[in-house]
């Protein structure tokens, strides 16, 4: 019971689409529907500044955080602990309160993956950003990142290795069309000119 309860807070507290929110707070538009189309902190920094983009970031990796926080201090199972942090990025992707219609969990599931260990955080933060600065490609650093996931959480920490697995299938999924894109290099880079 207390299982499922958890499950869907986190499901609830992940539908908050903090880019909608932040967009509206800053009269930005709409991320669902201008530049990539992902209500994310990448697609709020081309929409708008450094700011919003932070703010959108720093809430979308709490979304992940406190439930699944939550869960660890309750002593609940590593694979329960995985199908609750799931449960987070399922409603930042597909979030009941703005139609189902959400980002690609990548700040959530780091979130979500944050109470394993700072050490962990730490390599998936430096695999992201040697990636994003020698390609620029935002999507490609993050799937290339959540791969690795995995592996790191088997160093570090193997009895959270299978959760991890399963918040890496999810977001590769999520990313499918910007995998396309990248294969036709039709992909936007960080820093590309901002949606009119």
């Amino acid at each position: 019971m207390l299982v499922i309860a958890m499950f869907t807070l986190a499901y609830l507290i992940g539908s908050i689409s903090s880019a909608i929110l932040v967009s509206r707070l800053f009269s930005l538009p709409d991320p669902r529907h201008h530049g990539s189309k992902n209500p994310g902190a990448t697609n709020v920094y081309r929409l708008g500044s450094a700011l919003p983009a932070c703010l959108v970031l720093v809430f979308d990796i709490l979304k992940g955080t406190l439930p699944v926080w939550g869960a660890y201090f309750l002593d609940i199972a590593p694979l329960q602990l995985g199908a609750i942090a799931v449960a987070a990025c399922l409603g930042h992707m597909y979030p009941v309160f703005f139609g189902f219609k959400g980002g690609k969990a990548v700040a959530t599931a780091f979130g979500a993956i944050l109470p394993i260990g700072l050490s962990l955080a730490g390599l998936l933060i430096a695999t992201w950003l040697i990636v994003v600065t020698i390609t620029r490609y935002s999507s490609l650093a993050a799937l290339i990142s959540v791969s690795l996931a995995p592996l790191y959480t088997w160093w570090i920490k193997p009895l959270y290795t299978v959760p991890v697995v399963l918040l890496t299938l999810l977001i590769v999924f999520r990313h499918r069309k910007n995998i396309v894109r990248l294969i036709e290099g039709k992909e936007p880079k960080v820093g590309a000119k901002k949606a009119p």
